[in-house]
């Protein structure tokens, strides 16, 4: 089959919607809670060992670059639970038409937004 119909491969030219961006970044957001798990669990585990094994972990903390890395771990929980409950309710039934989920997708945004930085906040 020959097809005539043109192909546009330049990425930056393709405008996807709202929703496109959410989804994606739910996606994102549950690939690094999944290699996350594995830095929580190595803390958690070095934590509960020895008593100089709390303290290691606590004096880790302190350092910049690690209250870095937790405040982008918190913020991909934060968003993936947000976007999660939005597909919680998109699966009831609410929301499911254009222009509810485009404003499902925009609320998703905001209110992740607005909980990342108070979390930020809290952090720091």
């Amino acid at each position: 089959m020959n097809s005539k119909r043109p192909v546009n491969l330049d990425l930056r030219t393709i405008k996807l919607p709202v929703t496109a961006y959410t989804s994606i970044l739910h996606r994102i957001s549950g690939v690094i809670l999944f290699v996350a798990v594995a830095i929580l669990l190595w803390m958690l585990d070095t934590s509960l060992s020895s008593e100089s094994g709390f303290e290691q972990v606590k004096s880790c903390l302190q350092n910049p670059l690690a209250k870095l890395v937790i405040w982008g771990i918190l913020s991909a929980l934060l968003y993936h639970l947000i976007a999660g409950v939005r597909h919680l309710v998109m699966d009831a039934g609410v929301g499911e038409g254009l222009e509810s989920g485009k404003r499902g997708s925009q609320v998703v945004i905001v209110v992740s937004a607005i909980v990342i930085v108070l979390l930020g906040v809290w952090i720091w």
